[in-house]
């Protein structure tokens, strides 16, 4: 790139190429006469920003580029942060938000908020804090940028910039140490008393209530040192020692028993021997209890709903109804017997989403109440308002689930961007599979037989000191060493020992429009022969379909759970596989993963079975940009653990396939004909 700045009449070509201002009767004179007198590189920045912003909405971009322009000097370094802020916003709320986070952004700088070089942005640590926050206990919990940390108990807000300690990796600490405090404030209960009468006490509520946050915070660091004492001593490490003065109320908010409202009593206490503003700790957040108790209210009304929904149906099924049995319930009792339940079995007997009701409930109440176990009255338990394929376009129900998509254009996350919908899989005819299995019966006997040989297979272990059979080797080094007068080894023998497979596999099927044909009828194929084949092994896998038609709408297809048998119902949905959409695959490698990361097994393997790019209406998903996501994804998979492999029929996969999956984790089949024959195989050398 040339060190030349543009002139105005060059930037303002680019703005109109970006914007297409001259179709909407713009001018981007102005922008790009403040834009001149920048350097180069900070006016190549404003450039990619207002095109970035420009490939979501028309209006965003003109907004950045405008704002970028006035902004940019001042700004310098922190012009990245400024537009992901402004884009972040505009994702969550509309072009409204974005002015005020633009507006937000640009006050802290010049308050001096971003001093040092050494500031860590949130977006650069989102991913990590956000796996930080996945392996602890408790409710998920979302995360999300704005202007100051605070939390209303479903949400964790931090700074969209730290700049506190010296360097950069300190700044990343005590990103993680008020992360970690506002979870504790969520799961040791800060939100289960109302300070208001003791805070409408106070001359100045506000300090009061930044003192409350302060008792709160030497609470809950007593609490993390029980549970997870080497993040305490972290925490502990960067704050320093509390001050003097506070030394017995630290000490008694440290006992095993202490609760939220300790922390009111000891704040009431100050208030008696009269207190000033409170000293400054970084890692302390705000508090907001109004809105913390708010969300509180609706999710424990929530909950409560759904567990006793759930409740009812487990307590009440009726096997004469004719109905169809829930895939998340196994029977409960023959019909004519009298079902005995105790707590505990009839806690795991629920679904996973009424389990997880339940154990939020007793975070947030301490236990579940005696009112909610009793039943809701009659009505069928529906975990999720799921959508009627049958359904006619554009009826819209509350997703399943909302995820993050990674947008490599802004190195940033779209926060709920993705919904998820779990839908009904489609049933076919059961006479289809039973004609591919006559077909296909010598190759499925033969795959059986290789199949079976991997297991529970015996493992030699050699140079052992007993065994059932003699080690050849070290016989013959013995009597070496004994013809030469050196010692010989004892050990002698071959010890075989059982080697039980612990593996769990998610197979992720392509059901876009482009499979539709006789590519639909391979992947059919192949999984009917795949499920026969690893019947023999006992392994344990789940089959789900995915298509979708944009982001509001990314379908997932239960063809078998993880707890279905390969059974009649199972053999009808396969058959009823079907080309459907689109292949949006980020946000569905996501869901599975979550999914499959919930089985006990040592190993997991997420295979799957495709015959293209990913890909969505529109054209914003197409190319780079769904490539990017996708690998986002796979990457997040193996963080926990999970093997990704998939196996296409696309010919030109080999040029994006390496990028998404690595040079040795992909197969291209150049004929869909040959899938079900390979398939097996492959299965094999993944697993054996």
């Amino acid at each position: 790139m040339s060190e030349r700045k543009l002139f105005a009449h060059e930037l303002e070509a680019r703005l109109d190429e970006l914007l297409l201002l001259s179709l909407r009767q713009r001018s981007a004179a102005e922008p790009a006469a403040l834009l001149e007198a920048l350097p180069r590189q900070l006016q190549e920045r404003v450039l990619h920003w207002a095109g970035v912003a420009a490939q979501t909405s028309d209006d965003l971009g003109w907004l950045i580029a405008s704002r970028a322009a006035e902004q940019a000097a001042s700004l310098g370094a922190q012009l990245d942060d400024w537009a992901r802020a402004g884009l972040d916003a505009y994702d969550r709320s509309g072009l409204a938000a974005t002015r005020r986070a633009l507006n937000d952004y640009a006050a802290a700088h010049r308050a001096g908020a971003f001093e040092s070089q050494e500031g860590v942005a949130f977006g650069a640590i989102e991913g990590r804090l956000s796996r930080f926050l996945h392996a602890l206990e408790g409710r998920p919990l979302k995360l999300a940028g704005g202007p100051r940390a605070w939390t209303d108990s479903e949400t964790l807000w931090l700074p969209e910039r730290l700049d506190a300690a010296p360097d950069a990796a300190g700044n990343r600490r005590l990103y993680k140490a008020i992360a970690a405090l506002l979870w504790a404030q969520t799961r040791f209960g800060t939100f289960n008393v109302d300070p208001e009468p003791e805070l409408a006490q106070w001359p100045a509520p506000e300090a009061a209530l930044r003192w409350f946050a302060l008792f709160e915070a030497m609470r809950l660091e007593a609490c993390l040192a029980r549970e997870l004492p080497g993040l305490a001593a972290d925490i502990a490490g960067l704050r320093g020692p509390w001050p003097a003065q506070l030394a017995s109320s630290a000490a008694a908010l440290a006992q095993a028993a202490a609760s939220a409202a300790d922390s009111l009593a000891c704040l009431a206490e100050l208030r008696r021997v009269g207190a000033g503003d409170p000293p400054n700790f970084p890692h302390v957040g705000a508090l907001d209890p109004l809105a913390a108790r708010r969300v509180r209210a609706v999710r424990i009304a929530r909950d409560t709903a759904t567990l006793r929904q759930a409740l009812n149906l487990l307590r009440a099924v009726d096997p004469s109804a004719g109905g169809e049995d829930h895939p998340d319930y196994p029977p409960l009792a023959a019909e004519g017997q009298t079902q005995q339940l105790d707590p505990q079995a009839e806690f795991l007997a629920l679904p996973p989403p009424a389990r997880a009701a339940a154990r939020s409930l007793q975070q947030d109440l301490g236990e579940i109440p005696p009112e909610v176990l009793q039943a809701a009255g009659p009505g069928a338990w529906q975990p999720v308002d799921g959508i009627d394929s049958a359904a006619a376009p554009g009826v819209t129900t509350q997703p399943d689930a909302f995820y993050d998509e990674w947008d490599y254009r802004r190195a940033a996350w779209r926060h709920g961007w993705c919904h998820l919908y779990e839908m009904r899989a489609p049933v076919g005819d059961h006479a289809w599979v039973d004609e591919v299995r006559t077909r296909h019966a010598h190759l499925i006997r033969s795959i059986r037989r290789r199949f079976e040989a991997l297991r529970g297979e015996d493992k030699p272990q050699r140079r052992q000191f007993d065994g059932e059979e003699i080690d050849l080797d070290a016989q013959v080094e013995a009597r070496a060493d004994r013809k030469s007068g050196g010692e010989p080894s004892p050990r002698l023998f071959i010890h075989r020992r059982r080697v039980e497979r612990s593996l769990s596999v998610m197979f992720m099927v392509d059901m876009s429009g482009s499979t539709k044909g006789w590519v639909n009828d391979a992947e059919r194929e192949s999984l009917v022969l795949l499920c026969e084949a690893i019947e023999a092994l006992g392994d344990s896998y789940a089959i789900y379909g995915f298509s979708g038609w944009t982001r509001t709408h990314c379908d997932i297809y239960p063809v078998k759970r993880f707890s279905d048998r390969y059974d009649a119902a199972t053999r009808s949905r396969i058959a009823g596989i079907e080309a459907r959409d689109y292949t949006r695959m980020g946000v569905a490698v996501r869901h599975l993963c979550g999914l499959l990361a919930r089985q006990n097994t040592r190993h997991k393997l997420l295979v799957t079975l495709s015959d293209g790019r990913p890909d969505d209406y529109g054209d914003e998903y197409r190319g780079r940009y769904g490539i990017e996501d996708t690998r986002r994804a796979l990457l997040e998979a193996r963080e926990k653990g999970i093997r990704s492999y998939c196996v296409t029929i696309d010919r030109h996969g080999a040029d994006y396939l390496p990028q998404l999956y690595g040079p040795a984790h992909y197969a291209v089949i150049d004929d869909a004909q040959k899938l079900p024959q390979k398939i097996a195989e492959i299965y094999r050398k993944l697993t054996g």
